[in-house]
């Protein structure tokens, strides 16, 4: 069982790195791009025996935490097919 976890910056919670590389696409001649947000991603291979609710709890008990800062971090995460929590 495999899951995906993001992990961005709260929309509440100044974005340094994501200001440059917006800055940095607009200077190469990309105008389009009226914002960006960095984060980080999390591939992560689980026991295959768990069930479908053990690997939910399992998955959002890491990305609280081990994965984010819940002070200025959110997350959202897909097990397997797309299934998405946040």
């Amino acid at each position: 069982m495999k899951a995906r976890v993001f992990v961005s910056l709260k929309k509440s919670v100044l974005d340094p790195q994501g200001k440059t590389i917006h800055h940095s696409l607009q200077n190469l001649g990309y105008g389009n791009v009226e914002d960006v947000r960095q984060g980080k991603f999390f591939e992560i291979v689980l026991n295959s025996k768990l069930s479908p609710d053990e690997a939910r709890r399992e998955i959002e008990k890491m990305a609280k935490s081990v994965l984010t800062n819940p002070v200025i971090e959110e997350f959202r995460y897909e097990i397997d097919a797309g299934e998405v929590r946040a």
